[in-house]
């Protein structure tokens, strides 16, 4: 197919979002022409001579996308001051923006289960999972889980009652990393005129008797 000797890309978190959609091929074939395309205007003589497609098959498949909300026509002056539609394939976007997100996340949940694992050297129980995903549903960073599970091994109490302990004295003091831990210690360091390093005070201090 010569498509006016145009090429054509297609990245692989494009087509894995549009196929979500079950798409014809002609609707498709327009997602792809406006994903490359730098002037996002319809023209329906422009998108028919670049994708093959006729133009009835061109205006049946851009409709049909403008029904499904994977594209979005914004009127706009031009420099003459005259309206134009231009295409936007925000909502598709955003999917894809959502969708790498939700990956991410299920990533970094994973690794933390598995830290976990490798730190108690065995499988975590049902129980032990419900307890660690709580405390990412309640906004605990992946770094300050990591950090109250270091300070536990320090101490040489590693349960995870014992990590949610130090973890909910940490939230009352409205710690969301461990540079906020740190520059915590920093401040009672200079207030007791301690010569303590951070890295030592942080582990020896006992979180759960502080006033």
């Amino acid at each position: 197919m010569n498509m006016d000797n145009k090429k054509f890309v297609i990245e692989t978190v494009f087509l894995k979002e549009t196929l979500k959609h079950n798409l014809t091929l002609n609707e498709f074939i327009i997602l792809m022409y406006f994903d490359n395309e730098y002037e996002l205007t319809f023209d329906v003589k422009k998108v028919s001579k670049s994708t093959c497609l006729s133009e009835k098959d061109v205006l049946n498949a851009f409709g049909s996308l403008l029904d499904k909300k994977l594209i979005i026509l914004n009127s706009i002056k031009d420099e003459s001051g005259k309206l134009i539609d231009k295409v936007s394939l925000e909502n598709l976007y955003n999917g894809i923006k959502d969708n790498a997100t939700k990956s991410a996340k299920e990533k970094e949940k994973n690794d933390l289960f598995a830290k976990f694992q490798a730190n108690y050297g065995h499988s975590l129980s049902g129980m032990d999972y419900e307890i660690i995903k709580a405390w990412l549903e309640n906004g605990f960073s992946e770094e300050l889980i990591l950090g109250a599970l270091d300070e536990a091994n320090y101490n040489g109490v590693t349960t995870l009652r014992y990590i949610d302990k130090i973890l909910f004295e940490w939230n009352k003091k409205g710690f969301k990393k461990m540079e906020d831990v740190n520059n915590h210690m920093k401040s009672r360091s200079t207030h007791n005129d301690s010569k303590i390093t951070y890295e030592s005070s942080v582990l020896e201090y006992n979180w759960l008797d502080e006033e």
